[in-house]
């Protein structure tokens, strides 16, 4: 999985949660040789699979989404060329309703525009020089990072290297792997995941055990290894990876994203076979603006197939809410939300209740 160059990877949870609604989740760019209809059409069905798997979160082996594929043009609305980057691209979108129902028919799990955002360290190791890499340096890595973004439809921020994250932060630190200062520079990113990531040429190319037990490890210029952290607060919650060398450092930037993103999907992604209700209260609704507004936003979620008000009791209304997929793909996405604050009583969880879920809208 992981084939080219020196990468570290640290998941920080949790943080402040931050999510990011993915504009254009319906449209992609891609290249194109030329205007002739040949190219053209190859472009729409290169459009159409990257839509697919930005919709549908990861790549999807399945015959329904082969044959979509096929006949690309049902689901295509309007195209146009543009001139981008001395590039010629076909800008094109697709039928959100028809890519969804091809989702469904096809019990194929979708993910929302409600995404996480994750933040994104980089760290370059030279020979004798190490680097944080922000997101104006010279280096083209943020580029790749940028351009993934975009086609996974992942928001993924990496930090501006202004004076309070220089001072927050030391390369030593990133390069130490140290989970407490990691998490208190990003904290002001808001981000719902961290991700560290470091490139050597250098020193970790020269470990002893790796030498004698990789023979053709000196044919490559570059060292990967990663580490998965779940509590920025403990020491030993840190999982290390096993050391991988490599010479391409844009592809294996590009499979670790691949893989973050694909973790990331399993929790927040959609089953479309499993549907449900399942009715929540939200309290502090006391006008009949602030009741239009939570209904919109539930009937917005990605989880949310319908919503019906079932009950008033002063300012708590309770909603019965007909769900795509489970309750827990609820839950990560009100997780992800700022305007709806869920409250736990530690009494009823101790005493295992089955009470309906309590939701505050707006600050409590």
């Amino acid at each position: 999985m992981f084939r080219n160059c020196l990468i570290l990877l640290f998941f920080i949870l949790p943080l402040n949660v931050s999510a990011i609604e993915v504009e254009n989740l319906y449209s992609a760019k891609v290249a194109v040789d030329s205007q002739s209809v040949g190219d053209r059409n190859q472009a729409l069905k290169n459009a159409l699979r990257a839509i697919l798997v930005k919709v549908g979160g990861k790549k999807i082996e399945h015959p329904g989404i082969t044959q979509a594929i096929k006949n690309y043009n049902k689901y295509v609305t309007q195209y146009q060329y543009i001139r981008q980057d001395n590039r010629t691209l076909l800008n094109v979108s697709f039928d959100e309703a028809k890519i969804n129902r091809l989702f469904k028919e096809n019990d194929l799990a979708i993910w929302g525009r409600l995404r996480p955002q994750v933040m994104v360290w980089l760290i370059e190791e030279e020979g004798f020089e190490r680097k944080i890499i922000s997101a104006t340096s010279s280096s083209l890595l943020p580029n790749t990072i940028h351009d993934f973004s975009q086609l996974r439809g992942l928001p993924l921020v990496m930090p501006i290297m202004d004076l309070t994250d220089l001072t927050a932060l030391t390369v030593s630190d990133l390069w130490g792997r140290f989970s407490q200062p990691v998490a208190q520079a990003s904290a002001r990113y808001m981000a719902e995941a961290v991700v560290v990531i470091r490139v050597s040429n250098s020193s970790l190319l020269t470990v002893d055990d790796a030498a004698i037990e990789c023979p053709l490890c000196q044919q490559h210029k570059l060292a990967v290894d990663w580490s998965l952290m779940t509590d920025a607060q403990s020491e030993h919650a840190q999982v290390f990876s096993e050391q991988y060398l490599g010479d391409d450092v844009n592809e294996l930037l590009v499979n670790a994203l691949s893989d973050i993103t694909d973790i990331i999907y399993q929790q927040y992604a959609l089953s479309t076979t499993n549907s449900n209700e399942f009715e929540i209260d939200v309290a502090n609704i006391s006008s009949l603006a602030e009741l239009i507004a939570v209904s919109e936003f539930l009937s917005e979620l990605s989880a949310v197939q319908s919503v019906q008000l079932v009950s008033v009791k002063g300012t708590n209304r309770r909603f019965k809410l007909s769900l795509i997929g489970s309750q827990q793909a609820l839950f990560a996405s009100l997780k992800l939300s700022a305007q709806l604050n869920r409250y736990i009583d530690p009494l009823a969880e101790r005493e295992g209740s089955d009470q309906v879920p309590v939701f505050y809208w707006g600050k409590k």
